[in-house]
């Protein structure tokens, strides 16, 4: 079966030593302004360096460390092994036999100062996911909590465009955020020892599908059937940090349907920008 999606409307850390114009101010020196947004950098050990942005978590600064990803990898400089973003920086592992930290940290200060940071860049999903209370343990217990209805946390969590801001704590597992303020709680007091994968997951202000079974502390309010992490010879993940994502409801029978099909490896999905294959 093919689904279509829809468009939608580090102890201590050192700075970098650098020449005093970039230099926000003498008291903290830390912080670089090179006619760009304003920026830390942070060894993180000798092999790697921090480009930190902010401290909260934002859109506008999840655009920024994303757009630094994007061009440092379109220039490949010299000695940089990956990029890593984050909810606020961006971790660039470099081979310090080939740069130094120092180097490394003006290379990327003249970077940022052309930066050109948009927050419409990624790919937009529109995800199956069923509410049913049968695999949504939490759904009442939220409700009752944020004084909503059910149907009412279904139509909230569901209305909401998330904002993928990085993947961590569990391969192919993505932070999306935001969540609608009526449905902001803390995380469980006690951790569930195992959540089945693809259950669908708030706390504070992100929400997750989990994509493989793992303990977990957050309100399972529903189970979305797409797998977010394919195991294979060389694993892929669904999302990338920038990608937009919505969810739609579907029936108990349609999930079990498509929970199928992902399991017999013949359920497709694409984003909303790529045509869909036609099955043979």
């Amino acid at each position: 079966m093919m689904l279509g999606c829809e468009v939608l409307g580090a102890g201590d850390r050192a700075a970098i030593s650098l020449p005093k114009d970039r230099w926000l101010g003498d008291t903290d020196t830390s912080h670089v302004h090179a006619g760009g947004p304003d920026y830390k950098l942070l060894d993180a050990g000798d092999t790697a360096l921090v480009v930190e942005f902010g401290d909260s978590i934002d859109r506008r600064i999840s655009a920024t460390v994303l757009a630094l990803a994007r061009r440092v990898s379109q220039i490949d400089l010299d000695g940089v092994v990956e990029c890593v973003p984050t909810f606020r920086s961006l971790m660039v592992h470099y081979d310090p036999l080939v740069v130094t930290s120092a180097s490394l940290g003006i290379r990327i200060g003249e970077l940022i100062r052309g930066l050109h940071i948009r927050e419409d860049v990624g790919r937009v999903w529109r995800l199956p996911a069923c509410y049913d209370p049968r695999i949504a343990p939490d759904l009442e217990q939220v409700a009752g909590r944020t004084g909503l209805s059910a149907a009412q946390v279904v139509e909230c969590h569901s209305a909401t465009s998330y904002h993928v801001h990085m993947l961590g704590f569990l391969p192919g597992m993505a932070y999306l955020g935001d969540v609608a303020t009526e449905l902001v709680l803390p995380r469980l007091a006690t951790p569930r020892l195992k959540v089945p994968a693809g259950s669908l997951g708030i706390a504070t202000t992100m929400t997750c599908v989990y994509p493989m079974d793992t303990p977990a502390g957050w309100h399972l309010i529903g189970r979305c059937p797409v797998p977010f992490l394919e195991r294979r010879l060389q694993p892929t993940v669904l999302l990338a940090a920038g990608d937009k994502v919505t969810f739609t409801p579907v029936s108990l029978r349609e999930y079990e349907q498509l929970s199928a099909q992902a399991a017999a490896g013949t359920l497709r999905i694409v984003p909303v920008d790529e045509p869909m294959e036609v099955a043979a």
